[in-house]
């Protein structure tokens, strides 16, 4: 759905999905299993740094195999289910809308999407308690549950390693059963 805003066109959705890498395509395939309407696009640079490359120290021997199958068959699942995946837009800025706290505001390379739910799948943990101050945000001992609050939710972030295949798989199924409970809970409270 877009809209009007001052003179820019807004695109709107649930879940804007910010890296179209194996977390994001992990998350957006849970969303769409969900019933629970995303577009992805590709990393957000915060403060213009980009995310820290990560080492990928991988418990497993043939960790890398494993993640680059299931990448394979995320694509596959992306492509074959319609999935929103804009991988030329890339997201330059992340803000909540003035308007409608409630909501996001995420600029890309390709124009402006509104949507209730970010997920951010590649950010240093410095750069998330940065943005986040930069937003007037602080946030005490139990992160996890502000950010849910404010509709901002992590999957395959961290400072230095690389989560493995199977720890971003269950996060981005958790977060997808999280964020589809939660617009359930919004469009019963708007009916």
């Amino acid at each position: 759905m877009t809209r009007a805003l001052g003179t820019a066109q807004m695109e709107h959705t649930t879940t804007v999905v910010i890296g179209s890498g194996l977390s994001g395509l992990a998350v957006a395939s849970e969303l769409s299993r969900q019933g629970v309407e995303s577009i992805v696009v590709d990393q957000l640079e915060l403060f213009g740094v980009e995310p820290v490359a990560r080492k990928a120290e991988l418990a497993e021997p043939g960790s890398l195999a494993e993640r680059g199958e299931i990448l394979r068959v995320l694509r596959h699942y992306a492509s074959s289910h319609s999935l929103d995946v804009r991988t030329q837009a890339k997201a330059t800025e992340l803000s909540i809308d003035p308007e409608k706290p409630q909501q996001w505001v995420i600029r890309t390379s390709e124009g402006v999407l509104l949507a209730e739910n970010v997920v951010l799948t590649r950010c240093a943990q410095s750069q998330l308690r940065r943005f986040l101050a930069s937003l007037g945000i602080s946030i005490g001992k139990d992160v996890v549950n502000a950010l849910h609050a404010l509709g901002l939710y992590l999957v395959g972030v961290g400072d230095a390693l690389l989560p493995s295949t199977k720890d971003i798989l269950r996060q981005a199924k958790n977060v997808s059963q999280a964020i589809s409970t939660q617009s359930q809970l919004r469009q019963n409270a708007l009916a």
